[in-house]
């Protein structure tokens, strides 16, 4: 991938990151907030598997008919990425890109355990800081990071009404 459009990317993410945070998160948001990305998913005809984290409890995990249990999986293992650098496992695989480095020998991880994959988003509370994790499995990387971000949009739109 050429650096400057993994730096823009980045960039991309960044403000993402920094413009989709809530006042508050309840289970209740929660369950909300899945239900929104699995109604995406299947208006846009696409099988996925969704959990959603706060402080290491399970608050929503929901797989679509035509996912398999690879997916649980792959979701621990993102998730973890966004839990040890409250960023999104989509920034912190592009950002080890641009350096052209190993995530792994980096950060001195096992790749069995972390997934540096785009799919699991950090759930920020303004002022406070990552208190949970979205993460969505079963599209491409890029696919399942867009329909993270596009559901929060949607979901604090809605709140802002």
């Amino acid at each position: 991938m050429e650096v400057h459009s993994i730096e823009n990317k980045l960039a991309l993410i960044q403000a993402q990151e920094k413009e989709l945070q809530f006042t508050t998160f309840t289970n209740d948001t929660a369950l909300q907030l899945g239900l929104f990305i699995i109604e995406l998913a299947k208006k846009e005809g696409k099988s996925i598997a969704v959990a959603i984290t706060r402080g290491g409890q399970q608050l929503f995990y929901h797989a679509m008919n035509g996912t398999s249990p690879d997916q649980e999986h792959w979701i621990k293992r993102k998730s973890r990425v966004v839990e040890r650098h409250y960023h999104s496992s989509y920034f912190m695989r592009l950002y080890n890109e641009s350096k052209n480095r190993s995530y792994f020998a980096t950060y001195s991880v096992n790749p069995e355990e972390y997934a540096v994959h785009g799919g699991s988003f950090p759930l920020t509370i303004k002022h406070v800081g990552v208190i949970g994790t979205i993460t969505v499995s079963g599209l491409s990387q890029e696919e399942d990071h867009q329909l993270i971000v596009t559901g929060i949009r949607m979901l604090l739109e809605q709140e802002n009404k």
